[in-house]
């Protein structure tokens, strides 16, 4: 009887864990773009799922999700971008690049891609800047709006 009772425990934590690894493997990102806009950049991750939660803050310097160590990228201040579940495991696209074409925005870098957390860093000139992040559907992109004045 003691067994079947740990079996089942054992099945009942391992059917708990699937749902979340489902939600990353099927939020997974599929490009990143940049934009100038009258007034701010824009940088977009565009993902192949349901929109993720996301969180944004400011750092004076990028940093490796795993290793903690720094990760050199141009901006004199960066906006750090969470998004969770999600992934680029499948992502060929540039995983980091510098801006030219945008007016204060001047890296995208990625920071994390490490069990269903992904992060991007954006390099901007200035500090202080406002920043607003959105969501747009049908497909799921994360938008990422520095003001330009």
């Amino acid at each position: 009887m003691k067994r079947i009772a740990v079996a089942l425990v054992a099945v009942g934590m391992a059917m708990s864990v699937v749902p979340a690894a489902s939600a990353a493997e099927g939020n997974r990102l599929t490009d990143i773009r940049t934009e100038r806009h009258a007034g701010f950049d824009r940088v977009v991750f565009e993902l192949d799922g349901p929109r993720p939660e996301v969180t944004a803050e400011r750092s004076a310097e990028p940093y490796h999700c795993g290793s903690g160590k720094p990760i050199s990228a141009k901006g004199d201040e960066f906006l750090d971008v969470t998004m969770l579940p999600a992934n680029a495991h499948g992502y060929t696209g540039p995983r980091s690049f510098e801006t030219p074409g945008l007016l204060n925005v001047r890296s995208v870098t990625n920071t994390c891609d490490f069990e269903a957390h992904l992060g991007f860093s954006i390099g901007y000139a200035g500090k202080g800047r406002t920043y607003e992040v959105s969501f747009l559907d049908n497909p799921t992109r994360v938008v990422v709006d520095v003001e330009n004045s």
